[in-house]
């Protein structure tokens, strides 16, 4: 595949985001980020038979998935995605067309999140290999940190948990298997309103989840040096996982991840405020606990069931 044939059958035509001065075309692309506000940069990559298999996924959802991922960061961080480059390492078997089928998966989510692809680089090897590196903005006031988290917030999250690790366990059973679950690990649903629906709070920490609430949850307790507190009953399940055992739920709840909804906290006085406005906007959100001062010399994180607490830990929890 001939890097100048591939770079014209990508080359966008126009772009969306009119602080691109520069795209395609040049040794860089040229970008001037909009007034007062602070760009906000993520990179993530996938790795062929590592990440993702073609067994179970198309070339089409390959590309939506690991540009997702990146998106995902940046609604985590409170800002608005604008721009993404892509390097490719692309073995010798495949044709423009073929990763035409990865920029046209990648090219969907982008009109959505009415993002522009200004560059990118393409070398051979002997695996497929997908890195995007991708930029938003964000007013610095409403910068949304792991760190800002403060006892007495409320614990929340989005939409239902764990439902992309239960779909990619159906995938590995069953390669053809389409159905909701089985969807949302290829093709995740962000949630890219909630950046303009919290944008008035005071003060939001807040992480995507990507590697199970368990993982979240550790990370925001560690970079806020708070405990947090989270109750098993309350966490959203979808109905149809109810058929699982509750153990399995849990599980998957806590520990599967890659479902890119958003966890996080915040002031008990804006609660309602936040959960008003998802509401309006359609995005489902629900109070799972509460963040309170530490209790020893470590932030720790707990898990609340059957009127006991465990401890929780980035791979699950154990009994207190």
């Amino acid at each position: 595949m001939k890097e100048r044939e591939w770079l014209q059958a990508i080359k966008p035509k126009s772009y969306r985001q009119p602080s691109v001065i520069k795209g395609f075309g040049d040794d860089g692309a040229v970008i001037k980020p909009p007034v007062g506000h602070e760009l906000v940069i993520v990179t993530d990559a996938m790795v062929e038979d590592v990440h993702f298999s073609l067994d179970y996924m198309s070339l089409y959802e390959v590309g939506y998935r690991v540009l997702a991922a990146n998106i995902s960061d940046l609604i985590a961080m409170g800002s608005r995605p604008l721009y993404y480059l892509v390097s490719l390492t692309v073995p010798s078997h495949y044709q423009v067309q073929d990763m035409t089928l990865l920029y046209e998966g990648m090219g969907e989510l982008a009109k959505e999140a009415h993002m522009d692809l200004i560059g990118g680089d393409t070398t051979g090897g002997s695996q497929l290999m997908i890195s995007i590196t991708a930029y938003g903005s964000v007013l610095p006031q409403y910068k949304r940190l792991r760190q800002h988290a403060k006892p007495k917030d409320i614990v929340f999250t989005t939409g239902y948990l764990g439902e992309a690790g239960y779909g990619f366990d159906l995938l590995q059973k069953n390669p053809s298997h389409s159905n909701r679950f089985a969807n949302q690990h290829k093709q995740p649903k962000l949630r890219l309103a909630f950046t303009y629906v919290s944008e008035n709070l005071t003060r939001l920490a807040l992480n995507d989840i990507s590697d199970g609430i368990a993982t979240e949850l550790n990370e925001l307790a560690e970079a806020s040096q708070v405990n947090i507190t989270i109750e098993a009953d309350a966490l959203p399940i979808h109905p149809d996982m109810q058929h699982l055992s509750k153990n399995k739920q849990l599980k998957y709840a806590l520990t599967a991840g890659e479902d890119f909804e958003l966890v996080g906290t915040c002031s008990n006085e804006e609660w309602n405020k936040l959960e008003d406005l998802c509401n309006t906007y359609s995005i489902p959100v629900k109070r799972i606990g509460t963040v309170s001062s530490m209790t020893s010399s470590t932030p720790q994180v707990f898990l609340y069931q059957n009127n006991q607490a465990h401890l929780l830990t980035s791979s699950g929890y154990e009994h207190q």
